[in-house]
């Protein structure tokens, strides 16, 4: 047996004519032990684990697992957490401040503007275009609020309803003209981008700006804070509840229909983690003001886009248009329809942030609609993992590249560091995830 197995691993030219060479159903395990005794770490534990006693399936489901990860080229959000981690040490290495309560809420409530749009050009990346007009389309929506709301003395829901509108319809337009009559959405979000750059100029008047009330609806938005400890920790616990309780459903659906699910122990495991995380953001922004209702409303965001992207129809859709055009088309998926509604939802998600952008500075102004909030809100995207190809990546990308943005500026501020520097930085930063993003997609290839 392992003179046969020894001769099959050679690929002699005597041996591949002769009947010794042949992989009996004896031979081939012994084969694969001795490769896997050499070649694969994991195959050495899962032995390792059976003369133990050990149940091979506890040890070898994680390590297979990571090896088929590490050979497909797709870690998650693995390398973007310890960037942020190394991210935070240093900062706070620097300076005592970075890691403070105050520090993290006013982090807390910046993130959210540029967090925003940078979920909707999730949407647009998963099919593998751009939308480069999110920035304008974010100041836009602050011009035309605040001059419905402060010039003609519009009520302050009806102004947000219709700045949001705007963002839809424009995102509809630039949808219309790349699926339909076929303009590249490079073109037609690059000509959107100058368009509504200059209706919000117009709109802004000679002054270039438009203070509104403090007090107003619009301005809550980002001043807004539960300070109530109670409500924080039920909140905390409940999302919790929810996240293990859905998993559970999922875990026992998956395994009553035969597909592959995530173990128990998994599913306990990351409850855990995400009970600490939770917590503990609730105790360190506690000790400031309380819970900012700027991102609980951005939580609430990404996890509504998670859901639609994962688990239904429409977010398949998506994905699989990402994953090839004509593809998606044989497989009945309706390509120009997909194409419009994503572009939709990155232009009303660009409303959105453009009016937390307001809010923060409690008027509308051209920095809303800067070139850095769209340079930013790509670079979030890419950055947490979505795939400049397209086919790969979650709403939770927006959250975890925007941390890192927003947490570079922040560091560098409290250091005096010069915003140029901190540009070059940001790019800096981009550039590696583009190029690892590019490496991915080659291994994943190969």
């Amino acid at each position: 047996m392992a003179l046969r197995g020894r001769r099959n691993r050679t690929h002699t030219a005597d041996a591949a004519p002769t009947t010794d060479a042949t992989p009996t159903a004896d031979a081939a395990p012994a084969a694969d032990r001795e490769d896997d005794g050499h070649r694969d770490p994991a195959g050495r534990l899962g032995t390792y684990a059976g003369r133990l006693g050990v149940p091979a399936g506890l040890l070898g489901a994680p390590t297979d697992a990571m090896r088929r990860r590490l050979r497909e080229g797709g870690l998650g959000p693995v390398p973007v957490l310890l960037a942020l981690a190394v991210t935070w040490i240093v900062f706070q290495a620097l300076n005592d401040n970075f890691l403070s309560p105050r520090n993290l809420s006013v982090l807390s409530v910046d993130i959210v503007g540029t967090g925003m749009v940078a979920v909707g050009i999730v949407f647009v990346l998963l099919i593998g275009e751009i939308d480069l007009s999110v920035g304008s389309l974010a100041g836009l929506a602050g011009a035309v609020f605040a001059s419905l709301n402060v010039n003609l003395g519009m009520p302050e829901w009806l102004a947000v309803l219709i700045a949001v509108l705007c963002g839809a319809a424009a995102g509809a337009v630039h949808g219309f003209s790349f699926a339909r009559i076929g303009v590249p959405a490079f073109v037609v979000t690059l000509a959107g981008l100058l368009v509504w750059n200059g209706v919000m100029l117009y709109l802004l008047g000679p002054d270039s700006s438009i203070n509104f009330s403090e007090d107003g609806l619009v301005a809550t938005l980002t001043s807004r804070y539960f300070d109530s400890a109670v409500a924080a920790y039920g909140l905390a616990a409940l999302c919790t509840a929810a996240f293990l309780l859905v998993s559970l459903h999922e875990h026992r659906r998956r395994a009553a229909a035969g597909m592959p699910c995530r173990p128990v122990g998994g599913i306990w495991a990351r409850t855990a983690v995400l009970a600490l995380v939770a917590f503990s953001v609730v105790y360190v922004l506690g000790r400031f003001e309380g819970l900012p209702l700027a991102l609980l409303i951005f939580l609430a965001v990404i996890v509504t886009s998670d859901l639609l992207l994962r688990r239904t129809p429409y977010g398949r859709r998506v994905l699989a248009l990402g994953g090839g055009v004509e593809a998606a088309r044989r497989s009945g998926v309706d390509v120009a329809r997909v194409r419009i509604s994503v572009f939709m939802v990155s232009g009303t998600l660009a409303a959105v942030g453009g009016l937390f952008i307001a809010s923060r500075l409690t008027s509308a102004s051209q920095i809303s609609g800067s070139g850095v909030l769209l340079i930013n809100a790509i670079a979030a995207a890419v950055i947490g993992g979505t795939s400049l190809f397209g086919g790969r990546g979650s709403a939770w990308s927006a959250l975890l590249g925007v941390l890192i943005i927003q947490s570079i500026g922040s560091g560098m501020a409290l250091l005096g560091v010069e915003p140029p520097i901190q540009l070059m930085i940001t790019g800096g930063v981009l550039f590696t995830a583009v190029v690892f993003d590019s490496l991915t997609r080659r291994v994943r290839g190969a």
